[in-house]
């Protein structure tokens, strides 16, 4: 089954059937229009949405063994615990969720959150009366359905779909990568503060290219006059492919590993404590204060504040 546009021009919706081996021809006005694989966006396969499956069942998979007692840990962000951690998750997790039913279903989550933001409340504050005593095992368990449901939501979304959030509407392809990124960068500090290494994966991809496409965003959210020319920037995955995104130039560049890249543009690290190449007074610029993230400018954590702990 797959949503599809016709290259006549023609919006016809969903088909269903077997179309792997088997082109369809339909009549527009008179006129025949073949529909192939390619034509297609089968429902089940979009990649971002599996890759946050993947994501959250990391993070799942290092939380399995906790204990209620262990979920009060205090993490290296902002004193957070990994309850609160996951309760950020779930609650915005089920936004995204939420949004791709309606308009009136996402501002049913989101409304109070604005309105205690409004009040002074912290965002950490603004989750709890949402979450209505859900803590713990309890928590954890909710937030892992949950994700499952969000991953299962997406995968048969458009991508296209413009779908409303906190800021300006997105599309479902980037709500979806967003929910990925925020996921591996909140599970860092749940990973740091257990003192466990993460096994990267190059689905890493997803949150350097969001990192890439924010360049202007960390300047315009501070009130900066974005620069004229992107730097180049060519990371290389964990699985030693190479990826790279602008023009190519040599005074004005990013090069490294693109879980540091990843790191330094979620502000879960400092650029100075990676082995990032930056050159160039605009690429310096933007590494470092860069935020791939909505929401206030915030600068990222002074050198030594955010660590794995040695357990």
């Amino acid at each position: 089954m797959g949503w599809v546009r016709l290259g006549c021009g023609v919006n016809i919706g969903w088909l269903t059937g077997n179309v792997r081996d088997n082109p369809l021809l339909i009549e527009v006005g008179g006129n025949p229009c073949r529909v192939t694989l390619n034509a297609i966006k089968p429902g089940a396969t979009m990649k971002q949405a599996e890759d946050f499956r993947q994501e959250s069942r990391a993070l799942a998979t290092l939380l399995e063994p906790l204990g209620d007692k262990d979920f009060d840990q205090p993490t290296l962000f902002k004193g957070w615990t990994i309850d609160h951690v996951i309760g950020h998750l779930h609650m915005f997790n089920a936004a995204a969720t939420a949004t791709l039913e309606s308009d009136a279903a996402f501002q049913a989550i989101f409304a109070p959150i604005a309105a205690g933001l409004a009040d002074g409340q912290s965002l950490l504050d603004t989750q709890f009366p949402w979450l209505d005593g859900l803590k713990a095992r309890a928590l954890f368990e909710a937030w892992r359905i949950g994700a499952e449901r969000a991953a299962d939501a997406y995968a048969n979304a458009d991508p296209k779909a413009r779908v409303t959030w906190a800021g300006p509407q997105m599309s479902a392809l980037s709500s979806i990568t967003a929910r990925q990124m925020e996921t591996w960068a909140h599970g860092q500090e749940v990973f740091d503060v257990l003192g466990v290494k993460r096994v990267e994966k190059d689905r890493i991809r997803n949150i350097a290219h969001l990192g890439v496409s924010t360049f202007g965003w960390t300047f315009i959210n501070r009130g900066q006059t974005v620069p004229d020319v992107a730097p180049y920037v060519q990371l290389t995955g964990p699985s030693g492919v190479v990826w790279d995104w602008n023009t190519p130039q040599e005074d004005n560049v990013v090069r490294g590993s693109a879980v540091e890249f990843a790191q330094v543009v979620t502000q879960t690290r400092n650029v100075a404590e990676t082995s990032l190449k930056v050159t160039g007074k605009d690429a310096d610029a933007w590494m470092q204060k860069a935020q791939c993230f909505a929401g206030p400018p915030i600068d990222p954590p002074a050198p030594g504040q955010r660590f794995t702990l040695r357990k």
